[in-house]
């Protein structure tokens, strides 16, 4: 049986994407902080800590010595306030949980992680740009980070067997508030909108993809 980690896998598209991969056959191990999953064994941890990375890696290695799918989901979306608006732990917080994190947990499961094993990073459809953020700034940087990151790690493990690629979703049924601008796919991404990408990346076929971004926004954002 295949093994798969999901961060921030208690709702939204972690949820989502968790409970496909469960359909799929996968054992599920689903990482959240408060609200607690529907698929796989659930492991609860604060990701602004190292103690709560290291706890949950500790845990799947109790469960199995192989990790064929990592999926960092987790990324927090600053409040529409303005960059002098933001306080200083909101700003650490943001970058820890969605950069820090992906990085740790990488390092964390390398030992896990072999020949035909897969990364998927969940960026934001415009990680691919360095302009000014006035709003939700750590949380663009975080991303463009994430990113440059996905890029590096690819660089490194692809000679391993291992790809690490991203996903960037536009602005999907849960994004906070309203779009800038409008959508050319006339409607907000569905959560089943990504699925098919994430099957692409963990199909024999995507094998020689790595360290690539994949943008499925609807024609949104691009800028």
């Amino acid at each position: 049986m295949k093994h798969a980690l999901v961060t921030a896998a208690g709702q939204g598209l972690g949820a989502a994407i968790a409970e496909h991969l469960s359909s799929r056959g996968y054992a599920i191990f689903s990482h959240y902080h408060t609200s607690v999953p529907r698929a796989g064994i659930p492991l609860q941890a604060d990701f602004t800590t190292a103690e709560g990375r290291i706890s949950v890696i500790d845990r799947v290695r109790e469960e199995t010595d192989r990790l064929d799918v990592l999926v960092n989901n987790l990324g927090v979306y600053s409040e529409d306030r303005s960059l002098p608006e933001i306080d200083l732990s909101e700003f650490e917080d943001t970058l820890a949980l969605t950069l820090t994190s992906a990085f740790h947990l990488t390092q964390l499961s390398l030992d896990l992680l072999g020949q035909g094993s897969r990364i998927i990073n969940i960026g934001d459809s415009a990680c691919d740009r360095i302009e000014a953020r006035a709003i939700a700034t750590p949380y663009h940087i975080a991303k463009i980070g994430l990113n440059v990151l996905t890029r590096s790690y690819a660089k490194v493990l692809t000679s391993r067997g291992i790809t690490v690629n991203m996903i960037s979703p536009g602005f999907l049924e849960n994004s906070i508030g309203e779009p800038l601008a409008p959508i050319p796919a006339g409607r907000p991404g569905f959560f089943a909108d990504l699925i098919p990408a994430v099957d692409f990346l963990l199909s024999e076929e995507a094998g020689y993809i790595s360290g690539t971004n994949l943008v499925v926004s609807g024609g949104w954002n691009l800028g």
